[in-house]
């Protein structure tokens, strides 16, 4: 790469990043990528991306950065890095760190002059894998005009949700919550639908023709419930931080949630209930154990054998009303 050359950087190539950058290398042809994991980059730098061995080295090459990583917790840590780059000039980070982090990201970019998207994305690997993802995004009107054409590599809606970076974030926690509870709700109704007998298909059906649908029923219990695949490439646990933390900012802000708050206890209890890459979709497992049914074509099996649960995972205890 030339001294003259606007390049790209990207740091973080998982499920999300990495076909990420990949839809930025074919439109833009160079790009600078770094991974913890030499295997997710590697796929890249045979497409022609330049492997870099440190976030501060992808922002000694590229003015401006994408980061996607799954801990919020090691972001601070890494846009330190970024800030040792001699070229860097934009930072557009693309993972759901929660508000409170992107407000120290804020804190320390602007000190050093440096741009800030926050622009957290959704639709998930299969929407990153078709270029296909919705980003909500924040920040000052001139950052966000300099990097949206570089969004339209990647992404099929970008909302421009406030100028304040930490506002996308809020949206997408938000937009979080809802999916979790849509997921949630459709795991309790479909294992009650089976228990009192109904057929899992045909009740999606009659759902997905009513005022009930979702994007669970529509698409997720249709494509990785029934089938069993349980594959739908968003890991619980990831799921379960973001609800986290939703509430954690409607605590900030002094809004009670009751209905999230449920939702929060009942994404917590499947972490703990399921194996450490679990996806997200097998929340309905854990639904099915306490029911004792299976939500598939998978018959006669206990359910609790069948469902490989870990740890503890109690069913609740009714004590008043009916069951």
């Amino acid at each position: 790469m030339s001294e003259g050359e606007a390049a790209l950087g990207f740091v973080g190539l998982g499920a999300m990043g990495g076909p990420i950058a990949g839809h930025l290398l074919a439109r833009h042809g160079s790009l600078a990528v770094f991974d913890v994991r030499a295997e997710a980059v590697r796929p890249l730098a045979d497409a022609g991306a330049t492997a870099c061995g440190s976030p501060a080295d992808v922002a000694g090459a590229a003015r401006t950065v994408f980061m996607s990583l799954p801990d919020p917790a090691a972001i601070p840590a890494v846009v330190e890095e970024l800030l040792q780059g001699a070229r860097i000039h934009t930072v557009v980070d693309l993972s759901t760190t929660g508000p409170q982090i992107a407000a120290q990201i804020r804190a320390a970019l602007s000190h050093r002059g440096v741009g800030y998207l926050d622009a957290p994305v959704s639709g998930g690997p299969s929407g990153a894998a078709a270029g296909r993802l919705s980003v909500m995004a924040a920040g000052a009107p001139e950052v966000f005009d300099e990097v949206a054409p570089l969004l339209d590599a990647f992404a099929a809606t970008v909302v421009r949700v406030g100028d304040v970076p930490g506002q996308g974030q809020v949206a997408k926690v938000l937009n979080n919550l809802m999916s979790a509870t849509a997921i949630a709700i459709t795991s309790e109704v479909m294992a009650l639908g089976v228990k009192a007998g109904l057929d899992p298909e045909r009740l999606l059906m009659a759902i997905n023709s009513g005022s009930g649908r979702n994007t669970a029923s529509a698409d997720k219990f249709p494509k990785y419930v029934l089938p069993r695949t349980f594959d739908m490439g968003f890991r619980l646990r990831l799921m379960t931080k973001d609800v986290k933390l939703c509430l954690e900012e409607a605590a900030r802000q002094k809004v009670p949630m009751i209905l999230g708050g449920t939702v929060e206890q009942l994404w917590t209890l499947a972490a703990a209930c399921t194996a450490e890459g679990a996806d997200c979709t097998e929340i309905a497992r854990m639904l099915e154990g306490w029911a004792g049914v299976t939500i598939g074509a998978i018959a006669d099996h206990d359910g609790l054998r069948v469902l490989g649960l870990t740890g503890s995972c109690h069913r609740p205890i009714f004590t008043g009303g009916t069951q």
